[in-house]
């Protein structure tokens, strides 16, 4: 009983220790398989292609010009807000159907009568009223020679675009002119017929004093506030061009090297001009009151009574009336060609003065 019970310690202990040792020595840990895969590999899926946005197109200019300094103007709308500083412009833009766009006009812009509704910002003899015409907010300003160059650079540091328009110097320069002013404006449609009026009468004139003989000499009075020492129109005006035109002689344009210049009473009295034009007549000067100058009396026109009143507007401000002003001229000058068959606009109180007579 003893021995089974030590036998049995024995084998118990044996086993202890076996089972003791297959404990200590760790199992190897299963060699991973890879998984056997259920389905075929399917190809990776190429995205899409992303469609790049098209560029938004920048509309081009409604204008793209440039003006008589050189200086390119860009608007990238027509413009609604129209501040004008010379006389000619304001009527040239009524001319060709822009005058609704004007906001602001100079105090010298009287005609046409529709003037009158637009803001006036003051005269331009003095500082240019820059406040005044920022204040209207003007999408465009319009000058012509009467602003310097120095007042162009004054309204552009203040933010203004400024288109410089030089005067004409004759109807082809005034024809340009209209046309510039209307592809500025976006009144392109109707400049053309305008212009093609415009020359139709200016042709007229030409071809009727073509053939005269007779070129009467013709002094042109600016300003007699001295009357020894007159201002007149010399050689490179539109004054001695219209005068030519309507087949006459320009006396300040023969003796003057200048275009605008004093002439002597004695000079005037010892040329023995024709006919005497008053375009100070507005100031208060009379045919009366030139016949009372010393010496005057001896001169042709005022014998003849041929010292007439003239419009001034008519031929100093370059816009369309000019051929109006060259009408007024031809009957001045010929009053036997035109008086039986009157050019279209000729001015009623020149007609008046010569027609009647007849």
């Amino acid at each position: 009983m003893r021995r089974w019970f030590l036998s049995f310690g024995v084998v118990f202990m044996v086993m202890a220790v076996l089972t003791a040792c297959r404990k200590a020595t760790p199992e190897p840990a299963p060699t991973s398989r890879p998984a056997t895969p259920t389905s075929e590999p399917q190809p990776t899926a190429t995205p899409a292609p992303t469609a790049t946005p098209e560029p938004t197109p920048t509309p081009a200019p409604a204008v793209v010009i440039t003006d008589d300094l050189g200086t390119e103007i860009v608007l990238q709308e027509c413009p609604k807000r129209i501040i004008s500083l010379a006389p000619s412009i304001t009527e040239s833009l009524f001319a060709i159907g822009a005058g609704d766009r004007i906001v602001g006009r100079d105090s010298n812009s009287k005609y046409p009568p529709e003037v009158e509704n637009i803001p006036d910002i003051g005269s331009l003899w003095q500082d240019l009223p820059l406040e005044a015409m920022l204040a209207l907010e003007p999408d465009l300003v319009i000058a012509a020679e009467i602003i310097s160059q120095d007042q162009v650079v004054q309204m552009q540091k203040a933010g203004l675009t400024v288109y410089w328009q030089a005067n004409p110097k004759d109807f082809q320069g005034l024809f340009d002119n209209l046309k510039d002013l209307a592809r500025l404006t976006c009144r392109e449609e109707k400049v053309d017929e305008l212009v093609a009026e415009l020359q139709e009468r200016v042709q007229a004139v030409e071809e009727a004093v073509a053939q005269v003989e007779e070129r009467p000499l013709v002094f042109y009075e600016l300003d007699a506030t001295d009357p020894a020492n007159p201002w007149t129109s010399g050689p490179g005006t539109f004054i001695d061009y219209a005068i030519r035109t309507a087949g006459g002689e320009n006396l300040g344009g023969q003796v003057l090297d200048a275009p605008w210049a004093q002439i002597s009473a004695e000079k005037i009295i010892e040329l023995n001009p024709d006919i005497i034009l008053l375009a100070d007549a507005p100031y208060g000067v009379t045919p009366e009151e030139v016949a009372k100058r010393p010496g005057w009396g001896a001169i042709r026109a005022v014998q003849a009574g041929r010292v007439y009143p003239f419009n001034p507007y008519l031929l100093s401000v370059p816009g369309p009336r000019m051929v109006n002003g060259l009408e007024t001229l031809a009957v001045l000058f010929h009053p036997d060609l035109f008086c039986a068959q009157l050019p279209p606009q000729p001015d009623p109180a020149a007609v008046e003065l010569v027609c009647e007579a007849q």
